[in-house]
């Protein structure tokens, strides 16, 4: 028996559904795939990796910088990107926000934490 890693599963509230699969879709320029009313498949056709996004009702949005006890991050994504900046204002035009709170041990010309659209964080760097 063989194990073959091929994708990752994010989950959002119903309500973010729609703007977190045309915000991945629009940032990693994947293609949507598979897409169901509450479950959708994007796959990068440069790398062949795939994204799913689902929606749960039970979905709680993580706190980052992380705020014991309220949901923390069990994981975030990390973009390489060849320029911080002109990825931050490409990030932000599809649904992402700047995060509160940045590394203070972190140049941010190369390093930025984002949140998408459901609040899961990801970092931007170079």
């Amino acid at each position: 028996m063989g194990f073959q890693w091929n994708a990752v599963c994010i989950d959002c509230a119903p309500g973010d559904y729609d703007a977190e699969v045309a915000f991945y879709r629009d940032l990693l320029g994947a293609e949507v795939a598979e897409r169901e009313p509450r479950w959708a498949a994007l796959q990068d056709p440069r790398s062949g990796m795939w994204l799913n996004i689902q929606a749960n009702d039970w979905y709680v949005a993580p706190v980052w910088p992380e705020e014991v006890p309220a949901q923390t991050k069990m994981m975030h994504f990390e973009i390489r990107v060849d320029d911080v900046q002109t990825a931050v204002t490409s990030a932000l035009s599809y649904g992402a926000r700047e995060a509160r709170q940045q590394p203070t041990d972190r140049d941010p010309n190369r390093l930025r934490v984002m949140l998408d659209p459901a609040g899961h964080p990801f970092c931007l760097w170079s």
